[in-house]
């Protein structure tokens, strides 16, 4: 279950020439995929892309009709391999990831595909996940464009720009046998607009063309002698046919006056920031019309001498507004004015941050001093002067605004875990724990502090390997079922099986792919029509020879994996041990049950929702509840008695009734203050006469009780 039904916007993708589109960049991506005549898609998801896939898979009937395969690939790598399907076939494909981790992990195949070369067009849609939005380590995809010779476009984030690019992507493509890389940041994925629709088309060869008449070339096998001929095929012939596909076609763009004394060059995607910038300057229109001429890089590798140099003729100073580093574009261009004997001014990182987020502050900050120092009579006289209208200094909010670290959801089934694991610590002394890329990373935070590290997707176990050869105390690696069937199977379960590793891993399994989005997986308990589900984990952990699994169906049963994890961290089997952790996402569970329970209380069906609390006369206002916990529901609550100043636990109106804090309570024995009351939704008349009976008798006690108050107050 994605987070995110497309299956009514996609029935758009069913327009045709004529028609207007109107959507999500998402949707017009796949919508040009269909117009381009695309054989076969597949990609894993991962953000800024994971609705992309979500797109793909709602739309799988409307692919099928057009004779498209679509396939959900294991992994990015597996997904690049698809790609092999174009080496020696006339077929359009094209895959999707994040990036740059994904590109991490598809790099083996696709620097294999970009050695041996395509015959039909190939596409890999990478979502660049880049600044203050994004989960992960902060890279760019350009690099490894370069390094394999794979051409990278990075189109105007509007939707006409982005339906253009994936047309002149395949084009390009097959004009230079190369595959192309094309990014989309976050903006680009989600931005709204229209374009003019065409027809889809269905692909002139398909799979099932190239399974009839197979074909094999052994000058497209990356092996010697044939991987050096395909290095100088890359630089002698698809190199000069990708630059003059780019020029002919004219790929790149030019906007503003033909001559003025400064200019700006671009990455496609800043388009939007330095236009707006421009317009904050009084220096454009809201229709784009510039005074500054701008060179937009839609295509940033490979780059275009001569089309830079016509650009730069005529001006004394050029700025390069690149984002992310190192500033491979601004390096590139500096190097073709000097090889040109020109002497124009180059600037860049000088003006603009080094690194980070190119945000809509940080482009007119840099725009305006790039303006201020090459050419000030561009801007209004009141910006002219060096030190000219001070801004004042921003707030610092982090004296007065909490910082909100990222945390597990309310009712999590991972948050008992990692519960059960503190208390066991208490126990056991402090442990040696890896994490894993996925929700259950969010426990090397409070109150949890539990790991502190994450090599990749599918690798906790892996990175724990140096700490399983035996010791006082025997090491912990969390592994969740994403990352189990991504990668963890063979690069941490299959590794320590085979090295006889001592320590304890703690698989979660949530039943999804909960972070990327909530998407099914081998291991999913829900039905698919187009995919199989329903793997046990433990049965694949067995398979590759792991001999001691525990597995426990509700992790909210803190003193049960409590007990798991000591019996692990004290049993003499020796090799690794498997706990599965298995209780559903509740995020996932509640947007499937929230929809039913809601149309059946609507229809007048008895509905029982359960709901904690707790006794605020009990509570001791330890809170330690809150600390094995950090339940976003639980918080504090302030007492009108004076004799009693420390807040008491409580538990706000967002609880979905998982039933955690009460056992972690139980488990730390640390007090019984927590209560459950089951709400009723269109009770049965029975209910409701017990119900109100019962209400008069606490009424009656209630109100006897006030009573001897007050007698006893008179004596």
């Amino acid at each position: 279950m994605a987070e995110r039904s497309f299956a009514k916007e996609v029935q758009k993708l069913k327009i045709g020439e004529g028609e207007t589109f109107t959507g999500e960049g998402i949707l017009a991506i796949t919508k040009a995929l269909l117009e381009a005549g695309v054989g076969y898609v597949g990609g894993y998801q991962g953000a800024p892309i994971s609705h992309l896939m979500d797109v793909l898979a709602d739309a799988e009937e409307i692919l099928t009709e057009l004779g498209v395969r679509y396939e959900a690939n294991a992994s990015e790598s597996a997904a690049a391999a698809m790609l092999a399907a174009s080496v020696h076939y006339p077929i359009r494909g094209a895959v999707t990831f994040k990036g740059p981790v994904g590109v991490n992990v598809a790099s083996d195949a696709l620097a294999n595909l970009s050695s041996s070369g395509v015959t039909g067009g190939a596409l890999v849609i990478i979502g660049e996940d880049y600044g203050e939005g994004s989960s992960i380590m902060q890279e760019r995809s350009h690099a490894f464009a370069m390094k394999s010779q794979m051409w990278l476009l990075d189109p105007r984030p509007n939707l006409p720009s982005i339906v253009q690019s994936v047309h002149q992507g395949f084009e390009l493509s097959e004009a230079t046998n190369t595959p192309v890389m094309l990014m989309v940041r976050i903006r680009s994925c989600h931005v709204t607009g229209s374009f003019e629709a065409k027809d889809n088309k269905r692909p002139p060869f398909t799979v099932k063309d190239a399974l009839a008449n197979p074909r094999s070339d052994y000058a497209r096998v990356v092996l010697p002698p044939m991987s050096y001929i395909q290095e100088h095929d890359k630089i002698d012939n698809r190199w000069p046919a990708a630059q003059k596909h780019i020029v002919e076609h004219k790929l790149n763009e030019m906007f503003g006056p033909g001559e003025a004394p400064v200019g700006i060059v671009l990455q496609g995607g800043m388009y939007n920031g330095v236009i707006r910038a421009l317009q904050r300057l009084g220096l454009a229109d809201i229709h784009g019309e510039t005074e500054i001429p701008l060179y937009v890089l839609n295509v940033t590798y490979p780059l275009i001498s001569d089309e830079f140099l016509e650009f730069c003729e005529g001006k004394s100073a050029v700025l390069v507004v690149e984002e992310g580093q190192p500033e491979f574009i601004e390096q590139a261009l500096g190097s073709m004015l000097y090889r040109a004997g020109k002497s124009i001014g180059l600037h860049g990182k000088d003006m603009l941050p080094m690194a980070g987020e190119y945000t809509g502050q940080v482009m007119l900050d840099g725009i305006e001093a790039f303006l201020k120092k090459a050419a000030p009579e561009f801007l209004p006289a009141r910006l002219r002067a060096p030190n000219s209208e001070e801004k004042p200094a921003l707030p610092d909010l982090s004296k007065t605004v909490p910082i909100r670290p990222p945390g597990f959801c309310t009712g999590c089934p991972e948050r008992p875990v990692f519960a059960a694991i503190k208390l066991t610590e208490q126990a056991h002394g402090k442990h040696q724990i890896a994490g894993d890329i996925g929700c259950h990373l969010f426990a090397t935070l409070p109150p949890f502090e539990i790991g502190g590290s994450t090599m990749g997707y599918g690798l906790g176990p892996a990175s724990n390997a140096a700490f399983d050869g035996g010791g006082d105390k025997r090491s912990i690696s969390i592994l969740g079922d994403g990352g189990f069937w991504h990668n963890g199977l063979s690069s941490s379960i299959g590794n320590a099986v085979y090295n006889k590793s001592d320590g304890v891993i703690v698989i979660i399994d949530n039943f999804y792919s909960a972070a990327t989005g909530g998407q099914d997986i081998l291991s999913s308990r829900a039905e698919n029509a187009s995919k199989a589900t329903g793997h046990p984990i433990a049965d694949a952990v067995k398979g590759v020879g792991v001999k001691w699994v525990r597995q426990i169906d509700r992790t909210y049963d803190v003193p049960k994996m409590r007990e798991i994890l000591n019996e692990a961290l004290t049993t003499d089997h020796v090799g690794p041990k498997v706990i599965i952790a298995a209780s559903e996402c509740m995020l996932n569970k509640q947007r499937r049950e929230k929809p039913l329970a809601n149309k059946a209380i609507s229809e007048g069906r008895r509905v029982e929702k359960p709901r904690f609390g707790v006794d605020e006369d009990i509570c001791t206002g330890d809170h330690a509840c809150i600390r094995l916990s950090g339940c976003p529901s639980l918080s504090l609550k302030k007492l009108d008695d004076p004799l009693r100043d420390d807040p008491v636990a409580s538990i706000d109106q967002s609880c979905v009734g998982c039933g955690n804090c009460g056992e972690v309570a139980d488990a730390a024995v640390l007090c019984p203050s927590f209560f459950r009351a089951d709400v009723v939704h269109n009770p049965r008349w029975l209910e409701r006469t017990m119900g109100s009976f019962s209400g008069r008798v606490i009424s009656w006690l209630q109100n006897r009780r006030s009573r001897g108050r007050i007698e006893f107050g008179q004596v």
